[in-house]
């Protein structure tokens, strides 16, 4: 019995402690937020606010049993929107605003033909990293929150949303009031700036405003339709009056003030840039596999940003494919962040994800996928998995750690076995056949500093290779 003491997995944890132990790595201190920016408790409460509608209505439609929560229905349905706004005292029209923005800001999830709460909704008063991440999803969508001129072309209209970054740079620059001329002239700049670099010539004729000149006079007459740039102090407005809308700015007196959301938002949309373009591999231009190897060392909020940078230079479908290549590979490492990267991708993934788990190597992985994607709590999502799949997802993990990790780190992941003792994980580790299984078993046994446990994982990994029992 006392040698069998030595033998017991003395501190269990959830396996899903266990698949983020290899993405555990050193990387440089965070970046700060300029100075004067609110704590994020304090974003998060204003985050709160701006969305306290939303999560309203979310919640009100994930208990009403009444509601019909499958799209056309849910709460796009006349009846469902008049038993919402008199069960929460809003107007109709409160109502469709508030259940499009718990949409876009991930407080609810469509699956297919149904609408369920998102995970955000479950840890929107305990998490302040989720609120934040929810309003920022609203943030970025924000041109679809408030609806474009219909009388201006749709080709202006994108060429406005992809110019309001600078415009949105330039209020962050200034922290204080910038007059909207001075944000128009701006505006104007950079639409032609993209059209030049589409190498788009103006209509002949069509002359530029002279230097000097302030191009919004008279309502914006120096706007011709043949210079193409008519219309656009209408869609200035535009602009300005969605990121009002989601919080991120205040309009008033001929001018506009980020707000500290808002703010913000802007800092750590510029941070990112400079993550990608510094990234020292140039992970963004790179293969997935190269990608993802880049990332190995980032912890798990960096390597997101990642993610979503190379995900935005390409089609989702050829990103989910090439991530899914990777993952079918030999590196088990890279194999578990394929799947991170596919937790950014969200619901485009889903139809492959959900073919991946007909394959024994993407199982344990596709199934913890889709139990998170389907709204389990990460902790919680293990529970999906049989006892021979959180073996074999084991194995694999300890493969990755054995493979870039630390003798430290492969011996700590022993704690994170389902098995209770040692003895009986050995046991399944041999029946469920990880090609891995040898090499692991010999490198947990060579690191492991208990001379009659890491025997006992010696005879072990000599049987399998034996083919013994």
């Amino acid at each position: 019995m006392a040698r069998n003491s030595r033998l017991r997995l003395v501190r269990p944890r959830a396996l899903a402690t266990a698949r983020r132990a290899v993405t555990t790595r050193r990387t440089r201190p965070a970046p700060r937020p300029p100075e004067g920016t609110p704590p994020r408790a304090e974003l998060a409460r204003q985050a709160r606010t701006v969305l306290a509608d939303a999560v309203r209505i979310a919640r009100w439609a994930a208990v009403d049993r009444e509601a019909d929560y499958t799209p056309p229905a849910g709460l796009e349905a006349r009846s469902a929107q008049e038993r919402a706004a008199a069960a929460l005292d809003l107007t109709p029209g409160q109502v469709r605003t508030g259940w499009d923005r718990a949409r876009l800001a991930g407080l609810v999830e469509l699956h297919g033909a149904t609408a369920r709460p998102g995970w955000r909704l479950h840890a929107w008063d305990r998490d302040d990293s989720a609120v934040l991440r929810g309003w920022v999803a609203l943030f970025d969508a924000w041109s679809l929150v408030h609806p474009a001129p219909g009388d201006v072309p749709p080709s202006a209209v994108a060429e406005v949303v992809e110019a309001v970054p600078q415009v949105l740079s330039l209020l962050q620059l200034s922290a204080g009031p910038v007059l909207v001329p001075a944000l128009l002239d701006l505006l104007r700049q950079r639409v032609q700036e993209l059209r030049e670099e589409r190498c788009e010539v103006p209509a002949q004729g069509a002359a530029a405003p002279a230097p000097g000149t302030d191009a919004s006079a008279d309502g914006g007459a120096a706007d011709s339709a043949e210079g193409g740039t008519d219309g656009l102090p209408a869609l200035l407005d535009w602009a300005l009056d969605g990121l009002a809308a989601v919080g991120a700015l205040t309009l008033g007196d001929g001018q506009a003030t980020l707000t500290p959301l808002g703010n913000w938002a802007v800092w750590v949309k510029l941070e990112q840039i400079c993550v990608a373009a510094q990234s020292p591999a140039g992970n963004i231009e790179q293969s997935a596999e190269d990608m993802l190897r880049g990332c190995a060392r980032l912890t798990p909020g960096p390597a997101r940003d990642e993610y979503r940078a190379w995900l935005a230079a390409r089609t989702l479908s050829s990103a989910v494919t090439e991530l899914l290549a990777v993952a079918r590979g030999e590196d088990a490492l890279l194999r578990g962040l394929a799947f991170e990267a596919l937790r950014v991708v969200g619901a485009p993934a889903e139809a492959e994800v959900r073919a991946a788990v007909q394959e024994a190597s993407l199982r344990p992985y596709a199934l913890l996928w889709l139990a998170e994607y389907d709204g389990a709590d990460p902790d919680d999502a293990p529970d999906v998995l049989t006892r021979e799949e959180a073996t074999w997802l084991w194995v694999d993990t300890a493969a990755a750690v054995a493979d870039h990790g630390e003798s430290a780190l492969l011996v700590r992941h022993l704690d994170s076995a389902v098995q209770g003792t040692v003895p009986a994980l050995l046991d399944e580790v041999r029946a469920v056949g990880h090609p891995r299984t040898v090499q692991v078993l010999v490198a947990l046994a060579a690191a492991h500093p208990d001379p009659a446990l890491a025997k006992a994982v010696r005879r072990a990994a000599f049987q399998v290779h034996t083919g013994g029992s």
